[in-house]
């Protein structure tokens, strides 16, 4: 059973219209393509579901009750298979990666071995006072900063996220420009995520950034390198969310409507590979949050001798109109 038809049996209970959608693997044989993997070049690594935030779009369910958390002999799995699988970039991400005690082990380890280093971030989570160690080691190592930022209204912005962290994002923000993150010039990306605060398809990106740029510079000062749109999954505590507010099936119809075969070469899933906290591989994090392995089959990193080879089948399931819907999800 796809998982969207999984969705459509839930929906149904509460007395709803029917889900009825082309399963997506047979919407890419009806367009002629696969989704087939080219060089592995980038291993995204969930450190866990501990977040101190509950935020309603969140497709993995994270949140501070979550005891799912990276330890540190995975830490050291994670390292070894980044030197075998000589990756070209590391994507860091939770949950709240920096709620994670072996967060630094793995930046310091790792910066040096890779072109690139992006960690995602809540912001929030950067802000509790006990942080500025860690803020220095990004610096040092200038890892890039993708931070989310649903939106430039603070109501609209804290009922996605909570209560107060609107402000509480602002602030660091201002911090991390403080040390040159985002400004010209200075080698220390800060890039924002904007995500709708509801069962919306995102805007187009480049009147988003013009926008986002002009009221963050004007209000706050605020300065940054890029923004970028991603669509929210139907997964998790967002699906639960489109479901009890009546919007799953408009959502899923604008996602399936909104089907770009042109976006699918230019996939994430296709040059990343996904491990989890407990080092198990995935073609995604979407994949990861519905425990869909890599190829069909729980592959621990221990058992890889490198990247995973060009050519290999990608995973699908329905989620993954999201990620082919309009411009898509890269």
């Amino acid at each position: 059973m796809h998982p969207l038809q999984t969705l459509e049996s839930s929906q149904n209970n509460l007395g709803a219209e029917t889900l009825t959608i082309e399963p997506f693997h047979q919407n890419l044989s009806r367009h002629g393509l696969k989704l087939e993997r080219s060089k592995t070049s980038t291993l995204q690594i969930n450190t866990g579901l501990l977040c101190n935030q509950t935020c309603r779009h969140c497709h993995l369910n994270a949140g501070p009750h979550r005891t799912e958390n990276m330890g540190p002999d995975t830490a050291e799995e994670v390292i070894s298979y980044v030197r075998r699988g000589r990756f070209e970039t590391i994507d860091i991400t939770g949950g709240a990666p920096e709620l994670n005690p072996s967060l630094p082990r793995l930046i310091e380890s790792l910066s040096p071995s890779v072109s690139k280093m992006i960690l995602r971030s809540n912001l929030s989570a950067l802000f509790d006072g006990k942080r500025d160690d860690l803020i220095d080691l990004l610096r040092i190592n200038a890892v890039v900063i993708i931070a989310s930022f649903p939106s430039l209204n603070e109501a609209q912005a804290d009922a996605q996220r909570g209560h107060g962290i609107f402000e509480r994002s602002i602030q660091i923000l201002r911090k991390l420009n403080s040390i040159g993150y985002g400004l010209e010039g200075s080698g220390l990306e800060l890039n924002l995520v904007s995500n709708p605060t509801g069962a919306f398809l995102t805007p187009p990106q480049k009147e988003a950034e013009k926008r986002f740029r002009k009221v963050l510079g004007q209000k706050w000062g605020i300065q940054f390198n890029h923004l970028f749109n991603f669509g929210n999954v139907p997964l998790g505590r967002f699906h639960q969310w489109l479901l009890t507010s009546g919007n799953l099936k408009k959502y899923i119809d604008k996602l399936v409507s909104g089907f770009n075969p042109c976006a699918v070469e230019g996939l994430m899933c296709r040059t990343l590979v996904s491990v989890s906290w407990d080092g198990y591989l995935y073609d995604c994090d979407f994949n990861l949050a519905e425990g869909l392995f890599m190829g069909g089959r729980k592959t621990h990193v221990s058992e890889m001798p490198g990247s995973p080879e060009p050519g290999q089948s990608i995973v699908v399931a329905d989620h993954c109109y999201t990620c082919t819907a309009g411009a898509g999800f890269s």
